[in-house]
């Protein structure tokens, strides 16, 4: 660990949670002047909020969104983000918890976000206020990214000692991140009932949806969309579409976004058996079909 990591680490959370929010704004203000003869929007300037499904390109999306800080006064750093479960603890945060989260930002910010769809938290998000995102992607391929994510790659999760200690194979995890832990004293539904969580976001049409999979096989087209989304809201913006979705195409860095760094799509039909795929369809099958993915259960 580097010097200022191990300084960073000495100081109290919410601290350091503050000092950061602080030199961000500072930074703001300092980057100002770049664009001082960009015109404010009629209804001022907006947040651009990138809602995710977990393990379905949360980082691609960001790095996109940030992307707009190249040729508009938008953040380039995100301050505040917000997951709807506590990674530490596995405690579902609140509707509350949500709105204050939402009432913190600033126009102009760029922020993400595991957020549930409760009709409050809706409500407030479709507002002029807020230019919304929701990137989602195969419940299939997420299932098999949650137990790599949860087994390998975050040891402080608060399913880590079960799918390490208590699972022992591959398939076994698999098993359990599809039906999920219904007995759990922490939450863990299925896959179903945890998009179901989200699905409200696909029913309004100030949110853009997006899937994942379109940045692997449509790239530039999708860009576009996310481009025209902005321009709905910020009509003024000073450059050429076809520029622009250069730019937000160089934002995106694949070391950094662990779900976009292999550039494949449809990874689950090297990891699923065929009980897999039974147990899927059972609980999960008219998901894909709503999702797009599938047009029936024959697969």
């Amino acid at each position: 660990m580097s010097t200022k990591n191990k300084l960073k680490a000495l100081l109290p959370t919410k601290l350091r949670d503050r000092l950061r929010i602080y030199a961000y704004r500072a930074e703001r203000v300092a980057r100002r002047p770049r664009f001082s003869e960009v015109p404010m929007p009629e209804k001022g300037w907006p947040i651009l909020l990138g809602i995710s499904f977990p393990k379905s390109g949360t980082h691609l999306l960001n790095q996109i969104l940030l992307g707009f800080s190249e040729f508009a006064p938008f953040a380039h750093h995100i301050p505040v983000s917000f997951a709807a479960y506590d990674g530490d603890t596995g405690r579902k945060r609140s509707v509350d918890e949500a709105l204050t989260y939402l009432n913190s930002l600033r126009p102009l910010d760029v922020t993400a976000a595991h957020l549930l769809a409760w009709p409050e938290v809706v409500e407030r998000v479709c507002t002029p206020a807020f230019v919304p995102f929701f990137i989602f992607r195969d419940p299939r391929d997420v299932v098999v990214s949650h137990v790599f994510y949860i087994a390998e790659m975050l040891p402080d999760h608060h399913h880590h000692r079960y799918y390490a200690e208590e699972l022992h194979s591959f398939e076994e995890r698999l098993t359990v991140s599809i039906l999920g832990l219904p007995e759990a004293d922490i939450e863990f539904p299925n896959i179903a009932e945890r998009f179901s969580f989200y699905t409200d976001w696909l029913d309004r049409p100030e949110v853009l949806p997006l899937q994942f999979e379109d940045f692997i096989h449509n790239r530039r087209e999708t860009l576009g969309k996310v481009f025209d989304h902005v321009s709905e809201r910020v009509p003024n913006l000073p450059i050429d579409r076809e520029k622009a979705i250069d730019i937000l195409e160089e934002s995106i860095n694949p070391k950094n976004s662990p779900t976009f760094r292999s550039g494949k799509t449809g990874e689950w039909k090297k990891y699923f058996t065929e009980e897999h795929k039974r147990i899927f369809k059972e609980v999960a099958g008219d998901l894909l079909i709503k999702l797009g993915y599938e047009k029936d259960n024959d697969w």
